[in-house]
């Protein structure tokens, strides 16, 4: 194992190489569950980081195959090395590139489902962290969500889907930049960390060259439940909570 970084067990058996730099929150399990592949879907990860969201569906009914996209070299080699100590070579690509420039890397039009957990933070916004790997995961200096949007409207047929987390004071910019890219939003659902305090995250699911209109707002997710972690959460982190 290279100096710094470590395995993490994911569940049934997948474990993820992570380090300090790359490494995965509650957001990304979420957006993961949120997605829900189905088993004959091609799949692209945007900005896959250490490839926690391809490796977390190979749990179960993974996509027929996903497409992790990463910038940053390190976060490619690492997920590279988790893919192989997984046997996921057949499952899972990885494609060091930057997401803005995706033309003649990957097929247009084609994919079923593309998902992506953003930088949160707009440039200007918020303290700087000092690690170059934290910088381009949190401010949006290589990625916003224009430029997601964009980047899977290129991608995905007709009717695919597009999953997206972010904060709810971007959700605004979130519908503008969807709508732009041709992505109609269908589902929405906010994230609370307990029935008490108001939605830190947001989920959403909009499709590409849907009619406008028919927005659903789930009910909102819960972390917290009497003092506990809530029953949905115990169940969407299912046997990576168990550690096995």
């Amino acid at each position: 194992m290279v100096d710094g970084q470590r395995t993490e067990p994911l569940g049934n058996g997948v474990q993820i190489i992570v380090s300090d730099d790359h490494h995965f929150a509650t957001d990304t399990v979420l957006l993961a569950d949120f997605a829900k592949p189905a088993a004959r879907e091609k799949a692209v990860d945007l900005g896959s980081g250490c490839g926690t969201i391809p490796l977390l569906w190979s749990r179960g009914n993974a996509p027929a195959h996903t497409v992790a996209v990463e910038l940053q070299q390190e976060a490619c080699d690492m997920l590279v090395r988790s893919i192989a100590m997984n046997c996921l070579e057949e499952k899972i690509t990885v494609l060091h590139a930057d997401l803005r420039n995706l033309k003649g890397l990957l097929p247009l039009g084609v994919f079923d489902l593309v998902v992506c957990n953003p930088p949160y933070k707009t440039l200007g916004s918020g303290l700087v962290n000092p690690s170059y790997a934290q910088k381009l995961a949190r401010h949006e200096y290589t990625c916003t969500v224009s430029d997601a949007a964009m980047a899977a409207s290129s991608l995905l047929r007709f009717g695919g889907r597009f999953c997206l987390c972010q904060r709810p004071e971007r959700l605004c910019d979130s519908i503008q930049a969807f709508r732009q890219a041709g992505l109609e939003p269908k589902r929405l659902r906010f994230v609370q960390p307990r029935e008490d305090k108001a939605p830190k995250l947001f989920l959403i699911e909009a499709k590409k060259g849907a009619r406008p209109g028919g927005l659903c707002t789930e009910p909102a997710l819960f972390i917290e439940r009497n003092g506990r972690l809530s029953d949905e959460m115990r169940a969407i982190y299912g046997s990576y909570k168990d550690g096995h």
